[in-house]
C-alpha cells in the first residue's frame, strides 16, 4: 500500500518523544493538539514503524476500540503476516458494532480488504472493496490521509488491470484545491503524466509533470521532486520558446477540452527549464558512489542534452568514484573527448566484470 508521510506529522511526534520524552499520557494530548493532528491511530502507526514501543504504550489509552483493532492488523502486517483476512473481518466487526461504530475506519478496513483480495487474485472483489472504501472516505473523511490512500490505491488497481484511462479518471479526482496532501497530489500527477505521455498528449503530460515537481517540493519529498522534474525536462527540452508563457500561468489556465477542440501545444520558456534543472541538480544526493544512482543518471543525461555539463565536471573526471554500471554507461555516452570515452569504457568494464 502507498505510504503518505507529510513533512510535519507523525514523524515529528515520534522525534519529539525521543528528544523530550518519556512523558505522561496527558502531555501527549498537549503535543497532539499543538501539532493539530486529527488521529491517534496514525501517530500510533508511526510509533510502530519507527520502533518507539514505549511511546506506543503511552498512546494506547487514547485509542478507540476500532483504532485498537486496526492497529492490531497493522502490527500483524508489519511482522510479516500475510494471512490477514480473518483479522480484517474481526476489525470490521468492531467498527460496525453500534457501540464502537466508526464510519471512517470501516472505509479504511474495506480498503485493506480490497488490497488483500487483489493480492489473492480476486480482482472483482478488490474493485468492489476499493470503490466502496473511496466512496465512504470521501463522504466522511474527504482529503484525509486514508481518503488519499484510497484514491491512490484505486488508481494503482486500475493500472495493474491495464485500465489506464480509469486510473487517469481517479487521478483527476485528486484536485489541487480540495485539501489533499501535497505528496498525494505529486504522486497522482506523476501517474497522470505517464499516462498522458503514453497517449501522445504532450502538453498535458508536461503540465502534470510540472505540478508533480512543485507539489513534491512542497511535501519535502526531494527524490520524488527530482523524478518529476526529470520527467518534465525530458518532455520540455524539445519544446522551448522564448515566447512561451511561464509554466505556472499555462498550468493555471489549462481547461478541459471538447472533442472537437485541438489540444494545446507544449511550449516552455527556457527560464522554466533552467529553474527546474538547477533545483534538481542542487538537491541530488551528495557524491557519485552507490550501486544505484538513477537520479544522477537522469540528470546527467539531461545536462548533456541541455549542453550544460558544468555541474557534472567533477563526475566526468572521476570514473573511479562511480559504482553504478548504468551511470558509468551514461557518462561514457556523455563524454566529450576520446580520452574521457576511453576512461569511462574502462570503468564500465571493471564494474560489469565484478
Amino acid at each position: 500500500m502507498t505510504v503518505i508521510e507529510p513533512p510535519k506529522g507523525p514523524g515529528t511526534f515520534v522525534s519529539r518523544w525521543r528528544t523530550e520524552g518519556p512523558v505522561d499520557s496527558d502531555t501527549l494530548v498537549v503535543w497532539k493538539d499543538e501539532l493539530e493532528w486529527p488521529s491517534w491511530l496514525s501517530l500510533a502507526e508511526a510509533a510502530l514503524f519507527m520502533d518507539a514501543p514505549e511511546l506506543l504504550d503511552a498512546m494506547e489509552p487514547h485509542l478507540s476500540p476500532g483504532e485498537h483493532a486496526v492497529l492490531g492488523l497493522i502490527r500483524r502486517r508489519w511482522l510479516g503476516d500475510t494471512h490477514l483476512g480473518e483479522a480484517i473481518e474481526s476489525a470490521l466487526a468492531v467498527v460496525r458494532t453500534p457501540e464502537t461504530r466508526d464510519l471512517a475506519l470501516e472505509g479504511r478496513l474495506r480498503m485493506e480488504r480490497g488490497l488483500v483480495r487483489f493480492e489473492a487474485g480476486d480482482a472483482e472483489g478488490a474493485e468492489e472493496d476499493l470503490t466502496w472504501a473511496e466512496t465512504r472516505l470521501k463522504s466522511v473523511a474527504k482529503a484525509s490521509r486514508d481518503h488519499d490512500l484510497s484514491l491512490l490505491n484505486k488508481a494503482a488497481f486500475h493500472m495493474a488491470q491495464g485500465e489506464a484511462l480509469m486510473a487517469l479518471q481517479v487521478y483527476g479526482d485528486i484536485s489541487r484545491s480540495a485539501g489533499h496532501a501535497h505528496e498525494t497530489i505529486a504522486i497522482s500527477r506523476l501517474g497522470a503524466s505517464r499516462i498522458r505521455h503514453g497517449l501522445g498528449h504532450v502538453f498535458d503530460a508536461g503540465r502534470h509533470a510540472w505540478n508533480a515537481h512543485k507539489h513534491a517540493i512542497m511535501a519535502a519529498q526531494h527524490q520524488m521532486a527530482i523524478e518529476a522534474g526529470s520527467m518534465f525536462l525530458d518532455l520540455a527540452i524539445g519544446h522551448q520558446s522564448e515566447d512561451a508563457k511561464p509554466m505556472h500561468v499555462q498550468v493555471e489556465g489549462a481547461q478541459p477540452l471538447d472533442l472537437e477542440q485541438e489540444p494545446p501545444v507544449l511550449t516552455v520558456h527556457p527560464d522554466d527549464i533552467h529553474g527546474v534543472f538547477e533545483w534538481c541538480v542542487k538537491h541530488l544526493e551528495k557524491g557519485w558512489g552507490g550501486p544505484e544512482r538513477p537520479a544522477v543518471r537522469a540528470m546527467l543525461t539531461l545536462a548533456h542534452r541541455l549542453e550544460n555539463m558544468e555541474h557534472f565536471a567533477e563526475l566526468m573526471a572521476s570514473p573511479e568514484a562511480v559504482e553504478d554500471p548504468m551511470l558509468a554507461a551514461v557518462a561514457q555516452a556523455c563524454a566529450s573527448t576520446p580520452e574521457e570515452t576511453a576512461a569511462w569504457g574502462k570503468r564500465l568494464s571493471e564494474l560489469t566484470m565484478l
